[in-house]
């Protein structure tokens, strides 16, 4: 059993009413789901609208490496230390999905003493959200083919479909296939494939709607396929709308778990940062805003793809507007963008750490641009030393930006409150200036453009002609004024995961670009990053099992 493992195994989870209690929220408000997790009534979610709202904190991180940086871990340890410190906070985090958990990265709780709970429980199943969204996806394709087989009266040409089939785990066999073998009682054969289900826009509508009749009515938005005079032929017109709001309404409901220190926390959605727009509901958030003073929230992977994301399409859609942004960095981490390999990050490399900095003066940057204060949190590590510390440390004062140690892994909120006390003073310091990177009426290429060369430091972008030829028509129809969420790599600021540190001067190659309508943005796919991952050479699974008293172990 891992360390991880056997704190979460050791910790004492309170009641989950108890918890609710703690937040406001009331008995008959929940509808509970075993001990120790609760969906809080949609009911409640709507009264609680009329609240004023708190204080907004969004974490990002540095761009990921193989040595680890602790986002979640980091989320869930701040939001200890704030409610340690007096501050009623909440914790907003997504969901983990199953493929991650049973391919190269496990469980998605935190990490040591700052977790959430119940860790099993979170991380297999939960309250069956994944699986809602799973079979409402998959619905619609079965009334897509269906309407096909029965004499194809909305005269969709087949050629022309945009809507594949999803499922939460990772697959690669199912990126591409050929349905409808078998005979003409199986339908027609034709090209499909699969992506997980993180990166359904199903998921992304469930993150981004404001209530049940929106989710509704974003359903029917999507577009489907196309008929063969190129009109759109949406999840409306299939009259597979209201089914699939009835198989989502009880998923939408945020869910509410504890950390191991008992802060609550509403886990609900999750889409990824790197294939999709990497973040938590905006009805979970809202929530938190309207039952807390402060609610901590992580956006997926660095503050270039799941920071971007929800600064240019989760608060433009939903109105927030954050006070402060976290990112968080570790010297090992900085190491690597270094230049120094993984099995050499033990040893003391002040230069290395100074010359992988210029990743996270890029991510710190970037938060500026969109009017955000920034606090660094520098997640640590036994290996790390003072003068590493130090020099990072000198690198940023200069720019006015604060670097705090934590040991919250170790030490839970203890280890944390320094960054809490830097966070609350950004806070009281912040202005009004938050503005998205990009305005509404840009066009989609100036907007990929604009991501591209302000966040990623790229000289421009390079188009396909499919992917010309898809901006243009998604602009016909209509579409031009949407958020652009770019799908790409989440180890570089490029499209190469091999160019580490701060790469300035690429190009960045799109090769596809999918209408969202139901979203509300255009996804754009650059360079080789799949919508289906796959499993590694040694997947996760192989440690994941049961004890001799039935209970799961290896998910960390």
């Amino acid at each position: 059993m891992g360390h991880d493992e056997a704190i979460a195994r050791a910790a004492v989870l309170r009641p989950i009413a108890e918890i609710a209690a703690r937040a406001g929220i009331p008995d008959d408000a929940l509808e509970a789901y075993g001990r120790l997790k609760a969906k809080v009534s949609l009911e409640f979610v709507a009264k609680a609208a009329t609240r004023p709202e708190g204080a907004l904190v969004l974490v990002s991180g540095i761009s990921p490496t193989p040595a680890g940086e602790g986002k979640t871990t980091t989320t869930i340890g701040l939001g200890d230390a704030l409610n340690q410190l007096g501050t009623n906070t909440m914790i907003c985090l997504r969901e983990p999905s199953l493929g991650p958990c049973f391919g190269i990265k496990g469980g998605a709780t935190g990490g040591g003493r700052a977790q959430v709970g119940p860790m099993d429980q979170i991380n297999l199943h939960f309250t069956g959200d994944f699986h809602a969204i799973t079979a409402a996806h998959n619905l619609l394709a079965a009334m897509l083919d269906n309407s096909l087989f029965w004499d194809n009266p909305l005269e969709i040409d087949p050629r022309r479909i945009r809507w594949r089939r999803v499922m939460d785990m990772n697959d690669r066999a199912l990126r591409s296939i050929v349905n409808g073998l078998g005979g003409v009682s199986n339908g027609a054969p034709r090209e499909d494939g699969f992506d997980i289900t993180v990166a359904s826009e199903v998921m992304a509508i469930f993150c981004l709607a404001r209530d049940l009749d929106d989710l509704q009515e974003r359903l029917g938005r999507i577009v489907v396929a196309e008929r063969r005079d190129g009109t759109a032929v949406t999840a409306r017109d299939l009259k597979a709308d209201g089914a699939m709001a009835a198989l989502l309404r009880d998923a939408l409901a945020p869910n509410l778990v504890q950390t191991l220190e008992g802060s609550p926390a509403l886990v609900h959605g999750g889409p990824f940062a790197n294939i999709a727009h990497g973040c938590n509901s905006v009805i979970a958030t809202r929530l938190g805003l309207n039952l807390a003073d402060v609610v901590v929230t992580e956006a997926g992977f660095g503050a270039d793809l799941g920071g971007e994301k929800f600064l240019d399409i989760k608060c433009r859609q939903a109105g927030l507007k954050p006070a402060c942004s976290v990112i968080v960095a570790t010297i090992r981490a900085l190491k690597m963008h270094g230049g120094v390999a993984k099995d050499a990050l033990g040893k003391p490399d002040v230069p290395a750490v100074l010359k992988g900095a210029a990743n996270l003066l890029r991510h710190i940057e970037n938060m500026r641009k969109f009017g955000l204060p920034v606090v660094v949190a520098l997640n640590h590590f036994t290996s790390d030393t003072p003068e590493e510390v130090q020099a990072l440390t000198d690198l940023l004062a200069p720019l006015g930006v604060t670097l705090v140690p934590c040991t919250h892994w170790a030490d839970g909120a203890a280890g944390a409150l320094e960054l809490a006390r830097a966070v609350l003073a950004r806070i009281a310091e912040a202005s009004a200036d938050f503005a998205p990177i990009y305005a509404d009426d840009l066009s989609l290429t100036a907007k990929i453009e604009t991501v591209a060369r302000e966040i990623y430091g790229a000289a421009g972008i390079d188009l396909t002609p499919a992917a010309q030829k898809r901006l243009a028509a998604i602009t016909a129809a209509g579409f031009g004024h949407l958020p652009v969420c770019i799908a790409k790599t989440q180890y570089s600021f490029s499209a190469d995961p091999t160019l580490l540190g701060a790469p300035a001067g690429h190009r960045l190659p799109v090769r596809e670009v999918r209408l969202a309508a139901g979203a509300g943005f255009v996804v754009v796919l650059a360079g080789t990053i799949m919508t289906m991952p796959g499993l590694p050479r040694v997947p996760a699974a192989e440690r994941i099992g049961l004890d001799e008293q039935g209970r799961i172990i290896g998910l960390f």
